[in-house]
């Protein structure tokens, strides 16, 4: 039994022990990180954040988008991790990257643009907001564009099974000022303007929803729902009024009607 298994490296803090099999199918897997991080990430919809790092997440989910590749988990990647090829990879908070990279970003705007109009996939959820407000800048990240309409796909579905493919003018963005930076066949954009973008038509439902939920938050400020146990406060009845009125009785006609009587005896003129 143990002439089928080899050892393949001895990490600090555990010896690993895998049958060939294993061991080849880790070493195609750890060339293929290599490839797919170190030579060209954008191939397959990545892009790295400024230090080379990609979320392991992501960096998975572009793994099972590939034939044959749908097998590997987290754990398939920590056996490269501790594996004899560990010192091509650097890991940290959840991401990874190769120590040695082929590729570097163009940190300029003035890169050629191969169409005038690029793609990005967006989940539906937020297609009516981009439709109405654009694309904002969020800090430390950015929005993947693609010259080819499948793999802006491709990206979006990693957010959502079914996502919005809109249309952006890059060419006319830029133009005015807009950053669109290249990295291999993929773009970043930080943000861009309604007056840029172009896609379906947001659901009539979906509208219709937003103007409800607009229409209920507006009535809820005008009109704040009141708890069990809460009062409104009548800011026209002073406090001292309140409690001058409270526990006194009305009289009645009758107890009128016997004072009068009583005044009439005691004074009748």
């Amino acid at each position: 039994m143990w002439n089928n298994l080899i050892r393949s490296d001895v990490h600090p803090l555990c010896v690993i022990y895998m049958s060939k099999k294993d061991l080849l199918k880790s070493n195609k897997l750890s060339y293929m990180l290599v490839y797919m991080l170190g030579h060209r990430p954008y191939e397959f919809g990545l892009f790295p954040d400024e230090m080379g790092f990609v979320i392991f997440k992501d960096l998975l989910q572009a793994l099972h988008e590939e034939p044959g590749w749908g097998y590997v988990r987290q754990g398939n990647i920590n056996e490269v991790l501790m594996g004899e090829d560990r010192g091509l990879f650097e890991t940290a908070e959840g991401r990874i990257r190769t120590v040695e990279r082929q590729w570097a970003f163009n940190r300029e705007d003035k890169a050629e643009l191969p169409s005038k109009i690029l793609f990005l996939g967006i989940r539906r959820k937020a297609h009516p907001v981009v439709m109405d407000r654009g694309l904002r800048m969020i800090e430390g990240s950015g929005y993947i564009l693609s010259p080819d309409r499948a793999m802006a796909e491709r990206i979006g579905k990693r957010r959502d099974q079914q996502p919005v493919i809109l249309e952006i003018m890059a060419d006319a963005a830029r133009t005015e000022g807009f950053s669109i930076r290249r990295f291999g066949d993929l773009f970043l954009a930080e943000e861009m303007p309604v007056r840029f973008i172009a896609g379906p038509p947001v659901p009539k439902s979906v509208v219709r929803a937003r103007e409800e939920k607009g229409a209920k938050k507006k009535e809820q400020e005008i009109f704040p729902q009141l708890n069990a146990g809460t009062f409104l406060f009548e800011i026209d009845k002073a406090p001292s009024q309140y409690k001058k009125d409270k526990g006194k009785k009305k009289r009645t006609w009758k107890e009128d009607a016997r004072k009068e009587r009583k005044r009439m005896r005691i004074d009748p003129w």
